[in-house]
């Protein structure tokens, strides 16, 4: 079964909900008082990840680009796409977010920019104010737990699913920078089902937007070819004949505990625990761009 050959109606996803529109309206609406956008990307899908249309989103304004799930990425490929992004002018800083690996290092960059900005107030016979930055990035990529790490503290709610931030809210981090937190936003139509993928392998979009089936299909086919060796160690399979998928399916079932009375196999529970164990970190540290 060759999943890449698999088409999706388009038309038919609900997958771009009311709020998105409005957050990229109210961003524009207040892009006047940003200084400094924190562009949050996942650093597993590095290019799948970064908001399409995100240049016409904020403009010129100064950018940190920040890869979170470092400790979870195949840091042999994530390290390309930085020096890719480093190529074009980017400021980039890789986070690990669980062990708060750089989050300081956000921060040293941050004041270099805003130097920068608060020189310029000064030749203009301007005070010195508190600067603005804008943190924006696709659903579940990790900002509201990297605003925290930023506080010190729990400033806002964090989850395994996107959709939980719901609104635009100022957070304060220091005495010398404020935050506007914004809901995860994605673009109106996927042009790249290899993206649709990606971000549906690493929860970036809710489960009913692809067949859950069809996305666990993809996973598995990206570790077979991409990295078997994780694949053997996580469920002991050296081959699988996409033809015959019901066989691999069968093997992870009943490794991983998706049996049901009479010894059947629980698919469903199949597809979720692989989509689980992939976002989780237990198969291991991958790179899907």
């Amino acid at each position: 079964m060759e999943i890449m050959d698999k088409k999706f109606p388009k038309t038919s996803i609900n997958w771009y909900p009311g709020h998105m529109a409005k957050t990229k309206r109210l961003i524009k609406e207040k892009l006047d008082l940003i200084d400094i956008v924190y562009e949050v990307i996942d650093a597993r899908i590095p290019k799948s990840s970064k908001i399409k249309d995100i240049d016409e989103l904020v403009k010129n304004k100064k950018r940190i680009l920040i890869m979170t799930k470092t400790d979870l990425c195949d840091m042999t490929k994530t390290k390309e796409w930085i020096n890719y992004y480093k190529g074009l002018g980017y400021e980039v800083v890789e986070v690990d977010l669980i062990n708060g690996k750089n989050i300081n290092k956000i921060l040293e960059v941050s004041n270099k920019v805003l130097e920068d900005i608060n020189e310029k107030r000064k030749q203009k016979g301007l005070q010195q104010r508190k600067a603005r930055a804008l943190i924006i990035g696709i659903p579940n990529v990790g900002k509201s737990t990297l605003i925290n790490r930023l506080v010190g503290r729990k400033a806002v709610n964090v989850g395994n699913k996107p959709g939980v931030t719901k609104t635009l809210d100022w957070i304060r981090i220091n005495d010398k920078i404020e935050l506007l937190d914004t809901p995860g936003i994605l673009w109106p139509k996927f042009d790249d089902e290899k993206i649709a993928y990606n971000l549906a392998s690493m929860t970036a979009i809710k489960e009913e937007v692809l067949p859950l089936d069809d996305v666990c299909f993809y996973i598995l086919k990206k570790l077979y070819n991409e990295y078997p060796e994780l694949l053997k160690n996580r469920y002991e399979i050296d081959n699988i004949d996409f033809d015959e998928i019901v066989d691999t399916l069968d093997i992870i079932g009943k490794k991983r505990g998706c049996v049901i009375r009479g010894g059947e196999i629980d698919y469903d529970k199949v597809y979720n625990v692989v989509l689980r164990d992939l976002r989780d970190g237990l198969i291991g540290k991958v790179t899907f761009d």
